[in-house]
């Protein structure tokens, strides 16, 4: 392929690291227009390449210019916990792999199958650490999925859930333990207000602990990595979701985390960069870690509009929520105050709109997404090195969506109504239950809201 002198320009002119990032990407142009855009505009609106003075642990985003950071000095493709400090001939196979995948080069996901099943009361399973994730794996599943074939409010939950479980770790903060611990239900988190909405959640978990490790006796199983498995489950559930390899080994706290380590929708673009930098996650890894809103209704956001969805294809793991965050979308979509700040900032906006692509985006943003969530679920994890591999246990990913109820889908998404009829639809979307209300029943004009009380 023959690059133009802009192009070679501007790839000379990036630092060697942000050319190997991220593979995952796959399109080389777009991966040159992204490194000239953030090089570009580091050279031309900051001193010394620095890049923004937002980062202030405080929710509100508020400046604070001693948390300034240099795109030059930062390495997306840092090492954790142990293994920053293991030679290569003291890593196992899987400290090996997760090591390839942290500095870009391994993939991130896979299609391994689990073959031969042992039955669940037998030695032969409490003897293969992946057995009894197995069939947790399974009962997930069937939770995740609704009938309509998209994804139910569960599978959102557990997504949401892994975020903030292991979001509360930060490089400043390490000392102070936090990260993929478990703790977001040991240790009372639940009762924060940033973890508004996840109380049913914590509850289902805490069944399937009480039911696979004190009934049956599977020790191995932790709720650090129950909620990690949980949320890769989830993903590959949503139809077009990427298979996230995924690790058990994890070790529980009951220590709650530092505060004020999770992002606010409401927080300025640099606040949010610098946010998840401090957690070794760079701007692209950032967007593509988002975009699991393409999912997602909110309920606490914005009360008066709860159940509206993000895209216009809540439950399907699709890049509609690049584009229409960019763009226009249906009434009914809600955006975030977050994602669209994250989606106009020169360091985040070539990811945004390289996701937001025709052919290829869709792979591209799974492999990211993928990589990147690998990087989050171990945040604050030490025994790396320890850690089992269980990708195989997850169910196979589903490559094709149509809505069997698309014309009832779109009329829903097209109104900004929000009558009984209106949420009654968002709730049976939410719980990934095909619309049963005829076309015709559907209401178009924004209707007074009412309560279900």
């Amino acid at each position: 392929m023959k690059f133009s002198t802009i192009a070679v320009a501007a790839l000379a002119a990036a630092p060697i690291s942000e050319v190997a990032a991220h593979p995952g990407m796959g399109d080389t142009i777009k991966e040159i227009k992204r490194i000239a855009a953030r090089t570009s505009w580091g050279s031309s609106n900051t001193q010394n390449n620095k890049w923004g003075s937002s980062g202030s642990s405080s929710n509100s985003g508020s400046s604070s210019s001693s948390n300034s950071w240099s795109s030059d000095s930062f390495n997306s493709n840092q090492l954790l916990g142990d293994l920053r400090t293991l030679s290569d001939s003291s890593l196992t196979r899987v400290g090996s792999d997760i090591k390839k995948i942290l500095q870009g080069s391994g993939n991130p996901e896979s299609r391994d199958r689990y073959l031969g099943v042992p039955p669940m009361n037998t030695p032969r399973c409490k003897r293969d650490t992946c057995c009894v994730w197995k069939y947790i794996s399974d009962e997930l599943h069937t939770l995740f999925q609704g009938d309509s074939g998209r994804c139910s409010k569960w599978a959102r939950y557990a997504v949401r859930m892994g975020f903030h479980d292991a979001g509360t770790w930060s490089t400043k903060t390490a000392a102070q333990g936090g990260g993929a611990d478990g703790s977001i239900i040991l240790a009372g988190e639940l009762g924060r207000g940033e973890n508004l909405g996840l109380q049913d959640m914590g509850k289902k978990y805490q069944e399937v602990y009480t039911k696979y490790h004190d009934n049956l006796g599977f020790d191995q199983v932790t709720y650090a990595d129950l909620i990690q498995m949980g949320a890769n489950i989830a993903a590959v559930t949503c139809p077009l979701g990427p298979r996230v390899r995924s690790f058990v080994g994890r070790q529980d706290s009951k220590k709650a985390n530092p505060n004020n380590l999770l992002p606010n929708v409401n927080g300025n673009a640099l606040y949010l960069i610098n946010l998840f930098k401090d957690k070794t996650i760079g701007p692209d890894d950032l967007v593509a870690l988002i975009g699991a809103h393409t999912t997602s209704q909110q309920n606490h956001v914005n009360t008066d509009r709860a159940g509206d969805p993000q895209d216009s294809t809540p439950g399907v793991w699709d890049v509609l929520f690049y584009k229409e965050t960019i763009g226009t979308a249906p009434d009914r979509v809600y955006k975030f105050q977050s994602d669209v700040v994250l989606s106009k900032h020169p360091l985040t906006q070539p990811a945004f709109e390289a996701f937001a692509g025709g052919n290829g985006a869709q792979r591209a943003w799974n492999v990211d997404y993928a990589r990147a969530y690998v990087r989050l679920s171990l945040l604050g994890v030490n025994n790396i090195n320890d850690l089992t591999e269980c990708t195989k246990v997850l169910p196979q990913p589903i490559d094709g969506y149509k809505h069997r109820d698309g014309s009832r889908f779109s009329k829903w998404l097209q109104s900004d109504d929000n009558s009984w009829d209106s949420k009654k639809i968002s709730q049976e979307v939410e719980n990934g239950y095909t619309i049963s209300t005829p076309d015709n029943k559907i209401p178009t004009k924004r209707g007074p809201w009412r309560k279900w009380w």
